[in-house]
This record gives C-alpha cells, structure tokens and sequence, in this order.
C-alpha cells in the first residue's frame, strides 16, 4: 500500500482546547493540574486532576448533542470538529471511517446516575443513561454529524486505547476499506469510584498541597500519576487521495507497533519486555534504524515502577542512540485514551515547529541512565521522526512512528 498521511488535528486538553492552544501550553511549560472543582471530594484521599477548564459544552456543541453525551463524547465530538475542519475533507460517505479509542467510556456518568438511583426512584435514571455510556456512541455522534458511512470501531485496550486507535484505522486504510479514517480518543473519569481504586492501588500522586508539581514523570520524587482528561483526533488518509483533492498535509503515519507483555494485569513487565518488543516492531515497520528517531514522546506516567521500566526499555532499544524524550503528561496528567491521540499530535507539531515540549516538574531524573528527558524548558531540535508511546493496563503496548511529510 501507498503512504498514509496526516491532514487534520484536534484536541481538547487539561492545558488548552484547540491543537494550538494545547501544543504552545507545553512549550511554554504550563501544567493544567489543580484541585477538583466538578465534585465534592473532601473525603477523598486524592483532591487532584487536569480537568478541562472553564468548559461549557454549549459553546461548542449543538444543544441536543449535548443533551445525549457524556463528557468524553463532547470531548472526543470536539475534537473531531477540529481535526476534520483543519483537513477540509469533503467527505465521501462511504469511504471514510472512524475508529474510537477509549478505556474507561462513560464511568462517570455511571458512577453519578447510581449514586443518585440509591435510595430513590427508578425515574432518577434518564432515557439517555445507556447511549450516554456506551463507548462506540462518541464514534456514532460523530459519524450521524458528518455521514460517516464507512468502517466503524471502539477499541478499548486501556491507556493504548488512543494509539491503537490511530494503527487500527491505518490497518483500514490499508486494506482498501477506506480512504480516510479518522483516529479519535478520548476520556473523562473523573468521579470518586474510579479515583478510590486507584489510589486504594497507591497508583495515585497524594500531593494535594501542590497539584501543580503533583505530575513528576521521570523524578526520582515521582508518588503516582495525575488523573487527566480530554480528547484529540487526527484524519488519516492515503498520499493519493490527499493529494487529489490538494490537501495540506502535516506528516506521515510511519508504522504503529502492538504488544501484550503476557505478565500481569496492571504491572509492566519488570524488564519491559512487551515495550521493548512494541517498539522494536513498530521501526522495523518504519524501516527506520533507531538513530534516526529524534524524540520519544514518553509513556512517563509518573509512577515508581512504570517510569523505569520504559526507561530501561528505552535504553534497550536506542542504546548509545537515545534520543531526546519527554514526557507531557507532568502538563496534562494522564489522559489515558486520549492521551495516545494528543502525544501522537505533540509529536507532529515537533517535527512541524522544531520545538520539543518538555517534562516539567523535573528536577532530579532517574539515576544511572542515559537518557536526556528535556527537563522543565523546550528545546529547539531539527527533527525528522518521532515516536509516541502508551502503554496499558493488561500489558498493552503501543508505539506510533510519525515523520516529516517529503512529498
């Protein structure tokens, strides 16, 4: 098959909605982590997320759109509005598709609707509490707006829900089931459920007094990840058709690698076995050696033992040829399946504006490693590839190679 390239991105972060907006808070070092302010969490142990600030759907969405979604659709529909906007696709029905990337779909609409049903009338449960849960309804949203006919899937694989939603619509395009394809991830479990498990699991930065240094990847002070939201979107398209209708194109899709470690359900691999082969898998689809990668937009949750295991995994596969990696995730905090879309996008705006976000809250990194994590200010690099990681609960691993579009 031909090439596949990148023509429109969206996204909607903790740090900026917009893909402008997003990508200037991360070189500008901003973090969007701050005490919850949706809920009452008092009683929680953990008092802090990167929530989307100052959001009124309304101002984005049509009024029955909002009515029937939850703030993961309204999140992923944005998005796909920008991406699909900055492609200017006219789009033919049948052969343009959508593949949906989400780990935790609409648990709080869940948790929300139960804790008002407990003690009262089955009428505290709206017609719309099932389509408004049900991950493939954001793809479905989108997809009724613009009369997308073509392929449509929800993966799920945890927080490598967003980058295996960019190499499943790939897999589409290249099996001839479409033309286009637009990648979309998205989250928002923001509720006490979801937050009580995770910090019961000691998964979770308890530093309260100072959310905006709570998100440490990489630092040996790093406690637990950082609870983030949002959603981003790409389109996808071959060169041919892109061309054709005299598209702008901002980079090419290179190769999308996936692994399961086969270890355990919420541990990595101890020797980063499963990174360690994703990554190899997705250069040699690449035909790409390890030196010519220029940035490596980490994983780098901010967890003790997630962080240094994609550390070693990292010198495992770069050697003496590392490059320069970052984590974004010290800004937005862990934004799971969207995550794996917007890191996608950080990468191409990088290889675009010869500016690599950095790691923020980054003061004393991992010892004994070789890896420069572009500490706490943006550094300028000319760069030709990038690679973006996410790696998941159940061992999922994924890689995604993009590069600078020669034509």
């Amino acid at each position: 098959m031909g090439k596949i390239v990148i023509t429109g991105m969206g996204a909607v972060t903790p740090v900026g909605i917009g893909t402008e907006n997003y990508f200037n808070s991360l070189i500008e070092g901003k973090s969007g982590i701050d005490k919850i302010r949706s809920f009452d969490t008092s009683e929680l142990a953990v008092q802090i997320a990167g929530e989307i600030k100052n959001f009124n759907p309304a101002d984005y969405l049509p009024k029955d759109v909002v009515r029937k979604t939850d703030a993961f659709m309204q999140y992923a529909y944005i998005a796909a509005e920008e991406a699909l906007n900055q492609s200017k696709l006219e789009i033919e029905p049948e052969r343009t598709g959508i593949v949906m990337g989400t780990a935790m779909s609409g648990i709080s609409t869940i948790a929300f609707t139960q804790e008002a049903l407990t003690g009262a009338s089955h009428k505290k449960v709206g017609p719309r509490f099932i389509p408004k849960i049900l991950g493939n309804i954001a793809a479905a949203n989108i997809a009724i707006s613009h009369n997308i006919q073509g392929p449509s899937f929800t993966v799920s694989t945890a927080c490598s829900s967003g980058g295996d939603a960019i190499y499943q619509a790939a897999m589409l395009i290249n099996s001839g089931k479409a033309d286009v394809m637009l990648a979309v991830g998205a989250e928002s479990a923001h509720c006490p459920i979801f937050i009580y498990s995770l910090a019961n699991a000691k998964a979770l930065s308890r530093n309260n007094e100072n959310p905006k240094q709570a998100s440490r990847p990489f630092d040996e002070a790093r406690d637990g990840f950082v609870i983030g939201e949002g959603g981003g979107a790409i389109v996808l398209e071959t060169e041919e058709h892109a061309k054709a209708r005299g598209a702008k194109i901002y980079g090419e899709l290179l190769a999308c690698g996936n692994t399961c470690d086969a270890y355990h359900v919420t541990a990595p691999h101890p020797e980063g076995k499963g990174a360690i082969a994703c990554m190899k898998q997705a250069l040699r689809e690449a035909g790409l050696k390890p030196e010519d990668i220029g940035y490596i937009n980490a994983h780098g949750t901010s967890t003790p033992k997630g962080d240094e295991v994609e550390t070693h995994a990292v010198m495992e596969v770069f050697g003496e040829n590392t490059p320069l990696v970052s984590s974004t995730k010290g800004a937005t905090g862990h934004m799971m399946g969207a995550g794996g879309i917007t890191e996608v996008i950080s990468c191409i705006k990088a290889i675009e504006t010869g500016i690599l976000p950095p790691t923020i809250n980054l003061e004393n990194p991992i010892p004994d490693c070789n890896i420069d994590f572009i500490a706490n200010k943006a550094r300028k690099a000319d760069i030709k590839y990038a690679m973006s990681n996410a790696f998941g609960f159940g061992g999922q691993n994924s890689s995604v190679i993009v590069g600078k579009y020669g034509g």
